[in-house]
Order: C-alpha cells, then sequence, then structure tokens
C-alpha cells in the first residue's frame, strides 16, 4: 500500500477546499504580515498561489502553495525569495520557531551561516528572532508549524538551532512526518488531553532532529543547568510571588549569571515563568471545555500563578489571539 503524500491528504479532506488564489501583492502583503519578512519573485505576473492557517496537534499552522504558469515566463516558472533581514526581525517581534515541512517541490534554507537544500519528505527548522532567506524555484507547497519557544526550549532543556534540516530518510523525520499526517486526518477528533500529549511528542521529535549534536565546550554545563531551572520553575510557578530571585536563589547562582542563560536561548525569566503560566492556564481551559466541568476561568487563574484576573486575561489574549472564554467553551 503506498501512503498518500501529506499534502493529498490534506486537500482529500477539504481543508483547502475553497481557498482562493491570491494576487501577488496580496500573497506577499499577507506573507509579510506573517513573517516580518520582504518576499520577492521573479515574473510577478506568472504568480499564482495562496495561504490558508490550520491547525495541526494544536498548534496554529500554515498551509502555503505557489504555482507557476509555465506559459507566462520564458523561464518556464517563477523565483521566489523571501528574505527577512535584521531590520525586519526586530520589526516583526517575532519570537516562535517554524517547522517547515517540504511538500512538493524543493526549496533552500539560508541561517545561520548555514544553506540546507529542501527536497520532499525533508523538515528545516527556522528561528524566527534571527536573519533567514528561504528561497525555491518553480512551484512548491509546503507546511509550517508554528512552535512557541518558550514551550519548545522548556521542555528540551536547550535551544535548538535553527537553519537546520531533518532528512525524510531519518527515523525521527518519519514519525514526525506521519504524526502530522494523522494529525490533519484526526484534528476534529482530537480531544484536548490528546493534542496535549501530541505537542509533546512533536517537540521530542524536534529534539531528536535538531539538538545540537556537538555543543561548544561549556555548553553541556549551561544546558544542565537550564534543564534545572525549568525543572525548579515547573515546580513552583503557580505561587503568584515566585520569581527570577527565588530561581536564583534555589539554583545558588547571582540573578546576573541566571540573566545571562535565558538571553543565551533568545529569553528572560520573568518572560519564561510568564509563559509557563499561561501554558498551563490554556492546558486546563482546553480540558474544562473537553469535559464540560472543572474549575471556574478565574480559579484556573489563580491555581496558574495570576493572582489578577484582569492581567492574566490580557497577556492571555496577547499570547493567543483569544480570550480565555473562548478556549474553556464559554463562548
Amino acid at each position: 500500500m503506498v501512503e498518500k503524500p501529506l499534502w493529498e491528504i490534506a486537500r482529500s479532506l477539504g481543508l483547502f477546499a475553497g481557498t482562493p488564489h491570491l494576487s501577488y501583492e496580496a500573497w506577499r502583503a499577507s506573507l509579510r504580515s506573517a513573517c516580518g519578512g520582504d518576499p520577492k519573485i521573479m515574473e510577478p505576473k506568472a504568480f499564482a498561489g495562496w495561504m490558508r492557517p490550520l491547525s495541526v496537534c494544536g498548534f496554529t499552522a500554515a498551509a502555503a502553495k505557489i504555482e507557476c504558469d509555465l506559459g507566462a515566463t520564458d523561464l518556464g516558472c517563477n523565483s521566489y525569495r523571501m528574505e527577512r533581514m535584521p531590520r525586519d526581525v526586530r520589526r516583526a517581534g517575532l519570537e516562535d520557531y517554524w517547522a517547515a515541512f517540504q511538500v512538493a517541490g524543493r526549496s533552500e534554507l539560508i541561517q545561520n551561516d548555514q544553506a540546507v537544500a529542501l527536497a520532499v519528505g525533508d523538515v528545516a527548522l527556522i528561528d524566527t528572532t534571527r536573519p533567514s532567506t528561504f528561497s525555491h524555484n518553480g512551484s512548491a507547497q509546503c507546511l509550517f508549524l508554528y512552535l512557541p519557544r518558550q514551550s519548545l526550549v522548556s521542555h528540551l532543556g536547550l535551544e535548538p538551532l535553527g537553519g537546520a534540516c531533518g532528512r525524510g530518510g531519518k527515523l525521527a523525520t518519519r514519525l514526525l512526518d506521519q504524526l502530522v499526517r494523522d494529525a490533519i486526518e484526526d484534528e476534529a477528533s482530537l480531544s484536548a488531553p490528546t493534542g496535549t500529549y501530541l505537542q509533546l511528542a512533536v517537540y521530542d521529535l524536534l529534539g531528536a532532529l535538531f539538538a545540537p549534536s556537538d555543543p561548544i565546550p561549556g555548553s553541556l554545563h549551561a544546558d544542565k543547568l537550564f534543564r534545572r531551572i525549568c525543572s525548579i520553575i515547573n515546580d513552583r510557578f503557580a505561587d503568584p510571588d515566585f520569581g527570577p530571585r527565588d530561581v536564583a536563589a534555589q539554583m545558588g547562582i547571582s540573578q546576573r549569571y541566571l540573566n545571562k542563560l535565558f538571553a543565551a536561548r533568545g529569553l528572560t525569566c520573568n518572560r519564561f515563568i510568564l509563559s509557563f503560566r499561561l501554558d498551563h492556564a490554556a492546558r486546563l481551559l482546553r480540558r474544562r471545555a473537553s469535559l464540560k466541568t472543572g474549575l471556574s476561568i478565574s480559579e484556573i487563574a489563580y491555581v496558574c500563578g495570576f493572582n489578577d484576573y484582569r492581567h492574566f486575561s490580557r497577556k492571555f489574549y496577547r499570547r493567543f489571539g483569544n480570550a480565555p472564554s473562548a478556549i474553556a467553551g464559554d463562548q
């Protein structure tokens, strides 16, 4: 039995039905808005493409396709180049990673002084806090999975390096691809607890693919310290008075060194603790929606370390784009 490609599965389920083709300028504007870069296409008159938001394993995702009009240009195809320069990174203010699945065609990713060619079945990791270039020639189809930085780094206990590629022949890549295929097929039936566990499985597979294999001297010790810090935060984040000073004291290190450990990973301790609290609140709210019972929203905010419900609601909306009540199923 021959497995359907990821893209065919998605199309067969009607996930892309009715997705309109965008003009070059409309597509360029939507991409710039999403990732803060400046896409460029040769022969834009020959351009035809679209983008569609999705949800995969509880992650926000986007499907994108560019088609070439073979009769519109002597080259026979369009050349697409998406550049995120340092100024784009600063303006966008993004903190996430993107996992880019090459579904059709070929692409090239340049980041952190690495250039990798992506073929069908490959997956690349892109760090949105660093400049990058993503390009291809001809028609291409990609699926982008948006991964919250704090959650990924917390789970792995280290910061994966952007610009790397997981080849389609690797076991971890095949398992990740299969997990995404199955999640797209079953997304409508996924319960909140199941989605949470699948997210952790995605993190583990990404760690197997992109954790540094040859860490620089001293980083093993730093990674070990950071894993201990993550464990402490996991144990104590529900205390509303818990903060960086308490982390440093329990670790027996200075706050200055604590700040350096987080800065090396593009984070701050305060924002990391806040992210822990919000992620846990989101899990409890989804469980409440699934079980149709449980703690009230204000009680959930309290057990996640928030004394001020208005502060919790504002931060939650800024992080997830929805009010807590919407996640809890009260709307």
